[in-house]
């Protein structure tokens, strides 16, 4: 128990450090440039000194299939706190989050959020939130995908939990190539409900894009979850 509890503290001290740290340097670089790509870069710092500390080893398949330039949806599973970090880390390309609504309120972090030009979604609304979201999508600059979880929030077991419809609209009705990621080990490193991590490896897959094209949304849906759970 007392080893929990040091790593719970251990997590949190350095969460809020590198918050305070690096919160003016992301605002200032979000404000002051046009596309916010400086922005993203000071987040993968964030990311890359989360994951040092922690003793997280990341490990990353499929760059190859990653094409410069374009414009993705990127749909990935989602069971830990860990992924986020890793995410931005691993794809090595610019995007922005969908995220919720709540993480708009937390202090200093939320507002680099927000200036850093990451979309915020109000669940409660519905079909409302996804058209603002299309909306905020079609502004992003070019070369700047969009990075959604599925799920709509982590899984307790690490099982892959149902897909939800949000993402594939997007992706279909803005014309867009999904680019499917598996997120494995990182429910063993950090699972719900818990902040007493444990160091190991991460290791990110990278699918080959999905063309929408005139697919079904439901036949879409299921060729993703499928690519995404056949590497889990």
């Amino acid at each position: 128990m007392p080893l929990r509890v040091l790593k719970t503290v251990w997590i949190f001290f350095w969460a809020i450090l590198l918050t305070l740290i690096l919160f003016l340097p992301i605002v200032v670089a979000a404000l002051v440039g046009k596309r916010g790509d400086a922005a993203f870069h000071g987040t993968q710092i964030y990311a890359w000194c989360i994951l040092k500390v922690c003793g997280i080893r990341l490990r990353v398949s499929g760059r190859e299939h990653i094409r410069p330039g374009e414009r993705y949806v990127i749909l990935s599973n989602h069971a830990s706190y860990f992924d986020p970090p890793a995410l931005v880390l691993a794809l090595g390309l610019q995007y922005r989050w969908v995220i919720k609504k709540e993480l708009r309120k937390v202090p200093l972090f939320g507002l680099a959020l927000e200036t850093s030009r990451n979309l915020f979604i109000d669940r409660s609304k519905g079909s409302d939130a996804l058209e603002s979201i299309k909306q905020g999508v079609a502004q992003l600059p070019d070369g700047t995908g969009i990075l959604l979880f599925p799920e709509g929030t982590r899984s307790w077991d690490g099982r892959l939990l149902p897909f939800k419809r949000g993402g594939f609209v997007i992706a279909r009705d803005g014309g867009l190539p999904i680019l499917p990621v598996t997120i494995r080990g990182s429910h063993d490193r950090l699972p719900k409900g818990h902040a007493a991590f444990s160091s190991g490896d991460i290791h990110i897959v990278i699918h080959p894009p999905v063309t929408v094209g005139d697919k079904p949304l439901e036949t879409l849906m299921d060729e993703v979850r499928n690519t995404v759970a056949g590497t889990l």
